[in-house]
């Protein structure tokens, strides 16, 4: 196929028209079109990020990438002759670990298949890693199906490997420069790619698990004990702690679940999924023959399952990143892309000790934020919290740095310690920043250059150490560029930015809606809504964001007597969206183009004239399922 009539084919499935390539080839060039705005008649070279990048992202996946070592090299082995390469990506895109044959570096390098290749959709068009990235499927993109006419030569297939907790984590790619012309040619290379990700899954869980019991599972007594096709960890209280991404599928398929919705399945209890208790499953061990080892499936069915005891050896292995977020990190949200991103960020940042500065509209959740990287921090100093608003211009000096005996009037007798000092050996956040004063401005980047700091109307300086965080709800930058802020205090606080979404925009709404009304309800009336007070309270815009939200919960609960929270229990500001409840047609107009879709969300996004992420949106907050 030539160039010319590549670029009519993408426009011809752009406009909606069936060409016979796979629905998957199909999707991903719409995103291109429509989402990412790429031009197929625009030709890009290969992306090679930067060494500083690389380093970046290699060591971000340093721990994935030791476990998954030795079944990469296998899997190499296996299809070197046939002059594959291999490509380990990020959940990014960019090539974090590569095998190949050196002699041919220079045109690996010229085509992407290379170490530093970034692979991502929206840089790179349609091809297996991104494509992996966007559905989270194993698949081939397959010469012409690239959406770039630079890669069409390549042939590509990719699995995505997901971490304990159920998110991708990264993405395994075998590819060839040249290949044969029949695509059905790599069926036999997605096998053994899929078959990689599933081991490297496995020793993953091994790895993150020895102290819980870990449950195998296999379609057949014969392959339990050598090739498993899922597995998962379950604690001592017999809920589950972690799996592969083959346990998550057979977890979500026993009850119904959507298996990309792994917070419906990490800490349920594993009698949620199985006909056996947590005895019982302990007791499937090698003790008995393989065809012993059965067990009921709440869905119907029957696997055969072998339990490996918790091991209370330390391990050596160095365990991939989602064992080492600790449980805080799940109060910061839902199970979405964004703040997994933004737990990821805290989970590599906090221990560093750099400055932090956390941007987000006021009730965003800036000081809860700023707790947790404290406490993941480990430092054993306070943490102590300056709301730089909130202190009158002519006191915030002296209640930063502190002062000396006499200093001024109303000075303490004896003098007193700053906030700055008591802050020592641990965090000082200074909430408001960008409303400091000048002159307090000048005075605090001398204590982080310096390291010292002098009270008020004092003569010797003492030494101090502790982290600063910062946060504003106003963009700082912007603030520089006009003049208000100190460029050179600037760039001592922003060694790296954390941002906080509005809470109209958090797409795990729902997740922090069911955390408040946990909070505010009680054990014997446990606090809940019902479906007309849900759907005002997820449409509502809520520009106080999450405190707003928390105040309003709050006020329910102390209005109604029963914790059914109904419509007129909402606060006022809600009063003037009960038009949504009399016309459902939005909601009608969702459901019916999805049935047309037959669930196919990229295809419902494309009718409707937005973007995939929009739709996703609209449909959880409204409490739309994907039908099936």
């Amino acid at each position: 196929m030539g160039f010319a009539d590549h670029v009519k084919e993408i426009e011809r499935v752009g406009q909606g028209n069936n060409t016979g390539r796979d629905a998957i080839v199909v999707e991903s060039w719409r995103r291109c079109l429509d989402t990412y705005q790429l031009d197929p008649a625009q030709a890009r070279e290969a992306v090679i990020v930067s060494q500083t990048r690389l380093r970046e992202h290699r060591q971000q996946s340093e721990d994935l990438v030791h476990i998954a070592r030795s079944g990469l090299e296998r899997l190499y082995r296996q299809v070197a002759e046939q002059n594959y390469v291999l490509l380990l990506s990020d959940r990014e895109g960019v090539t974090v670990e590569f095998l190949g044959d050196p002699s041919f570096n220079n045109n690996l390098r010229k085509a992407g298949l290379y170490l530093g290749s970034e692979w991502a959709e929206p840089r790179a068009g349609t091809c297996a890693v991104g494509a992996c990235i966007a559905t989270g499927e194993a698949l081939t993109i397959h010469q012409t199906d690239h959406f770039d006419i630079t890669h069409t030569p390549l042939s590509c297939t990719a699995a995505p490997i997901y971490d304990t907790q159920g998110a991708l984590a990264a993405v395994l790619d075998i590819s060839l420069l040249s290949s044969p012309i029949l695509k059905t040619s790599q069926n036999m290379a997605r096998h053994l790619v899929s078959s990689t990700v599933r081991r490297i899954e496995l020793a993953n869980l091994m790895a993150n698990s020895r102290h819980d019991l870990v449950l195998r599972f296999a379609g057949a007594p014969e392959f339990l004990d050598v090739d498993p096709e899922a597995a998962i960890s379950v604690d001592g209280a017999g809920r589950i702690t972690g799996m592969t991404h083959g346990g998550a599928r057979l977890l979500a398929a026993s009850r119904g679940l959507d298996w990309r919705r792994p917070e419906l399945l990490i800490a349920r209890p594993v009698t949620d999924f199985f006909e056996a208790g947590l005895d019982e499953l302990a007791s499937l061990t090698r003790a008995s023959l393989p065809q012993d080892r059965r067990i009921a499936v709440r869905d119907g069915s029957t696997l055969f399952a072998h339990a490996i005891e918790p091991q209370q050896r330390t391990l050596s292995v160095p365990v991939a990143r989602p064992s080492r977020q600790p449980p805080e990190m799940s109060s910061l949200g839902g199970k979405v892309p964004a703040i997994d991103e933004l737990r990821r960020k805290v989970t590599k940042l906090a221990p560093s000790r750099l400055p932090i500065l956390i941007q987000g509209e006021t009730g965003t959740g800036k000081e809860y934020l700023a707790r947790i990287v404290h406490t993941v921090s480990g430092l054993s100093g306070r943490f102590v919290a300056v709301n730089c608003a909130a202190i009158p211009e002519q006191l915030i000096e002296s209640e930063l740095f502190g002062h000396a005996p006499g200093a001024f009037t109303g000075a303490l007798a004896k003098g007193r310690k700053g906030l700055v000092e008591e802050a020592q050996g641990g965090t000082l956040f200074l909430d408001e920043i960008g409303d400091m004063p000048h002159a307090a401005q000048s005075r605090l980047l001398r204590v982080l250059a310096e390291g010292e700091v002098l009270p008020v109307g004092g003569s010797v300086p003492r030494r101090v150490d502790f982290r600063v965080l910062s946060a504003s709800h106003r963009s700082l930058a912007d603030m520089v560029a006009a003049g208000t802020f100190r460029e050179d205090l600037y760039y001592r606080l922003n060694a790296a930015v954390l941002t906080l979404p509005p809470l109209c925009e958090r797409e795990d709404m729902p997740w922090l809606l069911e955390r408040l009304l946990e909070k505010h309800g009680t054990e014997r009336r446990p606090l809940r809504l019902s479906s007309a007070a849900r759907l005002l309270v997820l449409n509502y815009p809520w520009p106080g964001n999450i405190r707003e939200l928390d105040n309003a919960i709050a006020f329910v609960a102390a209005l109604c007597d029963d914790g059914l929270v109904q419509v007129a229990d909402l606060p006022d500001q809600l009063s003037g969206m009960t038009s949504i409840l009399n016309d459902d047609s939005h909601q009608a107009d969702l459901r019916a183009v999805l049935t047309a879709c037959k669930g196919n969300v990229s295809e419902a996004a494309r009718r409707l004239g937005i973007d995939r992420t929009t739709l996703h949106r609209r449909m959880r907050r409204l409490g739309i399922d994907r039908p099936h």
